[in-house]
């Protein structure tokens, strides 16, 4: 693997953003239809504002039922809640142009599994650790050994 490739060639591009005003009723959604972990929150201008991962949106509905005692109250709160109130406010960000030996390190230092991609104030994808691990595996033997080579094996 040759960590000094850029992001922009292992990103997803146009993800699947939500507004800071979505209910937690539609990215309960959102989240169910879908096998993404994670979700850019974007402005109306479609800069990045926020990111919610299906983890700390799981974590939230857990504590609301735990802390309600009758289920009316817990779909009360649930109700009057938005991506706003539980998203991740100012996430760390690369550039298209950074690199995935980068990604890789915030990854491992942080314990992330996904960081938005900014250009000129605007989300332009995602990556996210298994976008890096897919990267890693998927042409090692293909690089340094021809196909054909290999198959012969």
């Amino acid at each position: 693997m040759n960590p000094n490739i850029t992001v922009q060639g292992i990103m997803t591009t146009n993800p699947v953003t939500v507004q800071a005003d979505a209910s937690l009723n539609s990215l309960r959604e959102m989240f169910a239809k879908n096998s993404f972990h994670h979700l850019p929150v974007t402005g109306q201008k479609g800069e990045l504002i926020g990111i919610i991962s299906r983890e700390d949106f799981y974590k939230v509905a857990y504590v609301l039922s735990i802390e309600a005692t009758k289920a009316a109250s817990t779909k009360s709160h649930f109700q009057h809640l938005c991506a706003e109130d539980i998203m991740t406010k100012y996430p760390l960000q690369l550039s298209p142009d950074d690199t995935i030996g980068l990604a890789a390190d915030i990854f491992l230092a942080n314990k992330f599994h996904a960081l938005p991609i900014v250009e000129e104030g605007q989300l332009v994808g995602i990556v996210t650790s298994h976008d890096l691990l897919a990267h890693c595996f998927a042409s090692p033997l293909g690089e340094e050994v021809g196909i054909e080579e290999f198959e012969e094996r």
